[in-house]
């Protein structure tokens, strides 16, 4: 059984993470905090949606994808896959309060911590460390984005794997491999075979 943390906890995950805070800063942000649970298979936040908060997983994992339209056929497309102690947003609709294109899904039985964007910079007005985790988690959001792209636009199959194993070693244990296969934009076939290879080496 994982332990089970308060939103004071979290509070302090996330001041420790992404920035060092007072004791009345943790306490703002935790009013911030909303808790949330999600079962196996429910989606978090649905295309034509408005994407309104950053999520926090503290246990769980969810996945982010979009629908892919050719002709006649639609394909799933993973964009993201956040696990334990990750962050997972709809960054376009977040900030332009636009209909989402992006799905999130619950992979897992997840709690995630809910920090509703509105609210948010409200208090970092008038918190300087509350900014600077705002702009923190904002950033680490646009670096993975930028590692994922590049990953698939630059590496080889092999490396897309290692790469993946370095980075995100949780989701490469127990998210679904036809996810993961997805993610790193090749076919299951593949990666079973690039996962054979890297075992023998």
């Amino acid at each position: 059984m994982r332990e089970v943390h308060t939103t004071r906890d979290i509070a302090r995950e996330l001041a420790r993470k992404y920035s060092t805070m007072t004791h009345d800063e943790l306490d703002i942000l935790e009013s911030v905090l909303v808790p949330r649970k999600y079962a196996k298979g429910q989606i978090i936040l649905a295309e034509g949606e408005i994407c309104r908060e950053i999520l926090y997983v503290d246990i769980g994992l969810v996945r982010q994808f979009y629908e892919k339209r050719d002709l006649n056929k639609t394909r799933m497309v993973t964009e993201h896959l956040g696990v334990d102690g990750t962050i997972v947003m709809c960054i376009e609709s977040l900030f332009r309060e636009e209909p989402t294109k992006l799905q999130i899904e619950a992979l897992e039985n997840s709690i995630c911590y809910a920090l509703p964007k509105q609210r948010l910079e409200e208090v970092a007005l008038h918190n300087v460390n509350i900014q600077i985790l705002y702009r923190k988690i904002l950033e680490e959001s646009l670096i993975l984005s930028q590692v994922h792209a590049d990953l698939v636009r630059f590496e080889s199959a092999q490396n897309r794997y290692k790469r993946m194993c370095t980075l995100m070693p949780k989701v490469v244990l127990r998210a679904p491999l036809n996810y993961i296969a997805n993610y790193l934009q090749m076919t299951p076939e593949t990666l079973s075979r690039v996962r054979s290879s890297s075992l023998n080496e």
